[in-house]
């Protein structure tokens, strides 16, 4: 198991899916709440641990909303996620007062309408299951979702901003016309067209993960910002490229250029956890994927994952859990098959 790219471990790891969508075509003054994920979530995608939603606008500008947080402006092409999946407001402009709808019906159609589903703002009222032409709207906005796990172990999220945006003009002219053509295919249809939409979603995400990475400023704070410090970020790849491997603090600061308390204050200070408590969660996060995905028994999985001892591998899986291994894999498959 080697890697040089610990983002991509994670992505990979905490099984990225898209799932149901909107399409919303606006006029003149309108506003949408648009709720939480702890309340879409479980009709949207039953069992995901975890909810992300996003918007991108296709035509017209706008702006999205969260508490606590200042108003984001949109125009033509960008894309926001919401990480922390926060009850949020889409509108034409800060502070108009959302359409009261229910959003209960709403949700209850994700499960049952063709997807996207389209909803429609204009004239003061909002009309689920009828869009607007094209050229009479005034703003057109993709919505969707994308599902990940959250156990046993996900760094990414949190540190992520409550709002990702993602302008235009740095995410490229084939992201607006291709994701507004993947959503259009599945509208009508067409063969592939959800695989299309769900794989085109997830590559946004995993794109926008990047971009953030890459846009945070020396000596940032949190999971990101331990990827990008020379030594700490050398000390995580060095796990990631081998879990399963007897590292000691002495060996990680030794290959990383500090001396073992000075890696262990660093690795606190930016990651938030020491590193051998980091090495612990990716071996879980490892061993979880290797349970899913693979038929090994416990103790081969084990192994793989640096425990010589499968009850000492089973108490760890279950305090990241809350299940031992075998009890976890056989819930997981009951949930795929459920799903």
């Amino acid at each position: 198991m080697t890697t040089l790219d610990p983002l991509s471990d994670v992505l990979r790891s905490v099984r990225l899916r898209a799932s149901v969508f909107f399409y919303m075509s606006c006029r003149d003054e309108w506003a949408a709440l648009a709720p939480g994920a702890n309340r879409v979530g479980p009709a949207v995608m039953p069992g995901a641990d975890h909810v992300i939603e996003y918007h991108m606008f296709v035509k017209g500008d706008g702006w999205v909303a969260v508490d606590g947080e200042p108003p984001l402006r949109m125009t033509a092409g960008d894309i926001v996620m919401l990480p922390h999946g926060d009850a949020h407001v889409v509108s034409s402009a800060p502070g108009v007062k959302p359409i009261e709808k229910d959003n209960a019906a709403i949700v209850s159609r994700m499960q049952t309408d063709t997807k996207p589903i389209p909803i429609s703002y204009h004239g003061g009222a909002c009309q689920v299951g009828v869009g607007l032409p094209r050229d009479e709207a005034s703003a057109v906005v993709v919505c969707g979702f994308i599902a990940c796990d959250l156990k046993p172990f996900n760094p990414l999220i949190n540190a992520l901003p409550r709002l990702m945006h993602l302008p235009g003009h740095e995410v490229g002219a084939w992201v607006a016309p291709m994701l507004e053509h993947a959503a259009v295919e599945t509208g009508a249809n067409r063969a592939g067209g959800s695989a299309l939409l769900q794989r085109v979603s997830e590559m946004v995400f995993v794109d926008g993960a990047r971009r953030y990475l890459d846009s945070l400023p020396a000596e940032s704070q949190g999971w990101l910002g331990a990827l990008r410090d020379r030594q700490v970020g050398r000390a995580i790849t060095l796990m990631h490229g081998d879990p399963a491997a007897n590292w000691t603090l002495e060996e990680l600061g030794r290959r990383a250029g500090l001396s073992r308390s000075a890696l262990h204050e660093r690795f606190v200070s930016l990651a938030g956890v020491p590193p051998m408590q980091y090495l612990t969660n990716w071996r879980m996060q490892c061993g979880a994927r290797l349970l899913r995905e693979t038929q090994a028994n416990v103790a081969s999985v084990a192994l793989d994952v640096g425990y010589d001892s499968e009850a000492a591998f089973a108490r760890a899986f279950k305090r990241a859990t809350g299940l031992p291994p075998a009890a976890w894999r056989r819930a997981q498959a009951q949930g795929a098959v459920a799903a």
